[in-house]
């Protein structure tokens, strides 16, 4: 699993917010934990897969704001018996 921080500019509002994050929802279906913040400028979403940067680049500019690239950090994914290594 990977998590994505997108750089965003041009979010104003917490309506900004919501139209970014159904904008991720629809361009990748799988997406979990969909947030944005007009404040920090970013966009955050959990995926299975890395998503293709310029279909990410694509939706987002499409909408009018301004992609500012992204980073994606892999993540372990956490049972619910999961105690930790040992």
């Amino acid at each position: 699993m990977y998590k994505t921080t997108v750089r965003i500019e041009g979010m104003m509002c917490g309506m900004c917010e919501a139209h970014i994050s159904d904008v991720i929802r629809r361009q990748f279906p799988d997406a979990k934990k969909v947030s944005a913040s007009h404040t920090k400028n970013v966009a955050t979403f959990v995926t299975e897969d890395k998503v293709d940067a310029d279909v990410l680049e694509k939706a987002i500019e499409d909408t009018g704001y301004h992609y500012r690239g992204y980073t994606a950090e892999p993540i372990e994914k956490k049972g619910f018996f999961h105690f930790g290594h040992r």
